[in-house]
């Protein structure tokens, strides 16, 4: 089954997919997660972290089975075979 990863916008665009799944035989954390997926999609990187804060924090929405990160454990949310993680630019205006 693995983990389904989904992208919208601007996010399916420098990644290439609609959507990705991934092996998960146990819990992974969603950092390690992310960090795996930009080693080999580079152009997500500083779309999903920014790494001048500690610990790193998302520069976009994501969404582990339709609930928003900041409600679980942010980045240190565990993610498991069968779940859905949803990433979607964040667009500010000025």
């Amino acid at each position: 089954m693995g983990v389904t990863l989904k992208f919208i916008g601007a996010l399916r665009r420098d990644s290439g997919k609609d959507q990705i799944t991934l092996e998960c035989k146990n819990e992974v954390l969603l950092i390690d997660l992310v960090n795996n997926l930009t080693r080999d999609l580079p152009l997500l990187r500083s779309s999903l972290l920014d790494e001048r804060l500690k610990p790193p924090k998302s520069n976009a929405l994501v969404l582990v089975n339709g609930k928003e990160i900041s409600i679980l454990n942010g980045l240190q949310t565990k993610v498991r075979d069968g779940d859905e993680v949803v990433f979607i630019p964040v667009v500010h205006g000025g």
